[in-house]
């Protein structure tokens, strides 16, 4: 109560000056990142530091990082880039670690079309293919 109303306490309801309307109306505005709201929203420490606006800070880096890889990844001479690898998210809660994906579908070159891969993602049959 200190840190958000100072030079009030809850000794005050006891001596009669703090009604308990103004302790509520109190209460119901705190802010987010407050000891009372955390534990009224059943928050931890860990998922309290992630406010919304380091929430979107992080997405935003993200997506930067996501754009330029894409760019170096299209741009790039093949020889080079072959190895490089998407970026990892900023790790933070609510957001799941990326799982590789092992069935990668790739057009063209010396793996084909993909037509066949698609085929068995989708459960058809290619186009063009000799149906038995």
């Amino acid at each position: 109560m200190p840190r958000y109303w100072p030079g009030r306490s809850l000794l005050e309801l006891w001596r009669g000056t703090l009604s308990w309307r103004e302790l509520r109306v109190f209460l119901d505005h705190l802010p987010w990142d407050s000891a009372t709201s955390r534990s009224v929203r059943g928050a931890t420490a860990e998922e309290d530091f992630w406010n919304p606006d380091r929430q979107l800070s992080a997405a935003v880096v993200d997506a930067v990082r996501e754009l330029t890889y894409v760019t170096v990844k299209l741009h790039g001479n093949p020889k080079k880039t072959k190895r490089l690898r998407p970026p990892e998210p900023i790790p933070r809660p609510g957001v799941e670690k990326r799982r590789s994906n092992s069935t990668v579908i790739r057009f063209g070159g010396r793996h084909g079309s993909g037509a066949d891969q698609l085929a068995t993602v989708f459960g058809g049959a290619r186009p063009g293919a000799a149906r038995t």
